[in-house]
């Protein structure tokens, strides 16, 4: 017994070698904990230290600069707008790679659009804010969002060609409800009548309008010509139908007595037109949808619909890596369950409710709780898209931090909205700790 005790103590290794063993470790992990503290522990402290310092950092003011955090407008919006981010953009860009990755899995061109889809994540958040400014540019010609949606509305809704179009001074037509134009005196069938019109630049005149020219009498209908009563240069005679002057082509004449309208036509290329019996005795009218400004589409980028632009962009940049993830957790979905159902009758939409949905539950939390962290942290593609005069409409937390700091010059106002943005954070990371560790243990 005394030698197996002795043997026992020599086999221990000396105290010296069990203290350099302990310390081997923490001299590896010495220059990670150094630079964690330096970056990270000592940041955060300092950030709440002058959370409750003021402006300049010399008095102490408690909790008033977080008091101001939930009364001051700007930072209000910038809360709200943060809420409907988190709310929003994971959401979206998690369903719709959801969808991405299911629809391709099984088509033959799968990897090629997955490869189009993730494509943006390769672009800087900066080049993404300038595409998407000029994307939702107001004017149709720049803005391709505008020039898709006006495209569509003027297939339903045809626009006009003369919207600056108005009487001379001596025209004999008057301006009556609602932006149209109506005859002094009534016209009479036999009797041609002239509607000149002026307000159009020559070179803003539709392609197709041809000379103008005297509409010939006809005793039983009322004929006319409209054109722009304006010679290039100078030289034409007012209410007179000049050589160089052209018609209106294609706009609506109606005939009105006691108020309704009788009969209706459209100009030809040289501006004459004939309206029917009907017509005689009744005042001729341009009504006013000859002059409707053309339609310029929606003002992406205004007030109202600013957050949800920049919104939509980031969908487009972060839909591909939320696709990609989900694709490869797809991959390891056992194909036997789905197969399974499908032979007991179930359709498509079952089996993904039912089987890969909840197959790729821990997928997709990985990726909304990804998300939710990134757009806490929004800032390149609100100060890139959002234009100076909706600027404040669109403002996120990360946004007020910069312009709290570097701007009003207040880092007593900014460190709190450092420390509150911290704190949104960390509930997410503790979910996502959590539930990191409970895949571990499975």
């Amino acid at each position: 017994m005394a030698d197996g005790t002795k043997a026992g103590a020599a086999a221990a290794p000396p105290a010296p070698a069990r203290r350099r063993r302990r310390w081997t470790p923490v001299l590896f992990l010495l220059p990670a904990l150094v630079l964690l503290g330096a970056l990270v522990v000592y940041p955060i402290g300092y950030s709440v230290v002058r959370s409750v310092l003021d402006k300049a950092g010399e008095s102490f003011v408690g909790v008033d600069n977080y008091v101001t955090l939930f009364t001051d407008d700007s930072i209000r919006t910038a809360l709200a707008n943060n809420l409907i981010w988190v709310a929003l953009a994971p959401t979206v860009a998690t369903a719709l790679g959801l969808v991405f990755a299911v629809l391709t899995e099984r088509v033959r061109w799968g990897t090629a659009f997955k490869l189009v889809v993730f494509m943006p994540m390769a672009i800087s958040m900066l080049a993404s804010g300038i595409i998407f400014r000029l994307v939702y540019e107001q004017d149709p010609d720049r803005g391709v969002a505008n020039a898709a949606w006006v495209a569509v509305h003027d297939t339903f809704n045809e626009s006009s060609a003369f919207p600056k179009a108005h009487p001379g001074p001596k025209s004999p037509l008057e301006k009556s409800e609602g932006g149209s134009f109506t005859t002094r005196e009534p016209a009479r069938a036999g009797e041609p009548v002239l509607l000149p019109l002026v307000g159009v630049a020559p070179d803003k005149m539709p392609e197709d309008a041809a000379p103008a020219a005297e509409a010939k009498p006809d005793p039983g209908k009322v004929t006319g010509t409209a054109w722009q009563d304006f010679t290039r240069g100078g030289g034409g005679t007012p209410s007179v139908v000049d050589p160089e002057e052209l018609g209106y082509p294609g706009i609506r004449v109606e005939a009105v007595k006691d108020g309704k309208v009788v009969a209706e036509t459209r100009a030809g290329p040289d501006g004459t037109f004939t309206l029917p019996a009907e017509a005689d005795g009744a005042q001729l009218r341009f009504p006013a949808d000859n002059f409707r400004e053309p339609y310029n589409g929606v003002d992406w980028l205004g007030p109202s619909l600013v957050t949800l632009s920049v919104i939509s962009a980031y969908v487009w940049m972060w839909a591909g890596f939320a696709m990609v993830l989900i694709a490869a957790g797809l991959a390891g979905v056992p194909r036997e369950l789905m197969e399974a159902a499908r032979i007991d009758g179930a359709n498509e939409w079952q089996v993904f409710r039912r089987i890969t949905v909840p197959m790729l539950a821990p997928v997709l939390g990985v990726v909304l709780v990804t998300l939710m962290i990134n757009v806490l942290k929004i800032f390149d593609l609100i100060v890139v898209i959002a234009p100076g005069s909706s600027r404040d409409d669109a403002n996120v937390l990360a946004v007020q931090l910069y312009d709290s700091a570097f701007g009003d010059r207040d880092l007593g106002v900014a460190s709190a909205i450092a420390v509150l943005l911290f704190l949104l954070v960390m509930p997410v990371m503790v979910t996502n700790v959590r539930r990191l560790r409970k895949e571990a243990r499975r």
